[in-house]
């Protein structure tokens, strides 16, 4: 066992080990990035379809239940009202898309941060 680990000088290992590192932190960058998208185009639709109802209120709130439900079955946690009264905000507070992608440090301490939804294993 010894001399498999001499084999492998640390230097070599520590720079193979350090670009793992950084691909890594580069796809949960982008990962996050395409999940904020999402969750900004389904606040978009949530406003766009709540416009449409009549009693505006009263249909926001059923809208958002059935939907919670609908999508909870299909794609499990993740989507409860709360979270989907979370992407809502997201739009209504950033209602152009380009200010999304401009945010910097959206997945550090920006104001973004504040419309994102939490795992539902966090609530």
């Amino acid at each position: 066992m010894a001399k498999k680990e001499k084999i492998v000088r640390s230097a070599f290992y520590n720079n193979i080990r350090n670009i793992i590192i950084e691909a890594r932190k580069k796809a949960y960058r982008t990962i996050n990035f395409v999940q904020v998208q999402a969750y900004w185009d389904i606040g978009r639709l949530i406003v766009e379809e709540e416009q449409k109802g009549e009693k505006r209120a009263e249909y926001g709130k059923y809208l958002l239940k059935g939907l919670s439900e609908k999508l909870g079955e299909e794609f499990g946690e993740g989507y409860t009202e709360r979270n989907l009264r979370y992407m809502r905000a997201l739009y209504l507070n950033f209602p152009i898309r380009h200010a999304v992608r401009s945010e910097k440090n959206w997945d550090g301490g920006s104001k973004l941060v504040n419309f994102l939804p939490f795992p539902s294993h966090l609530e």
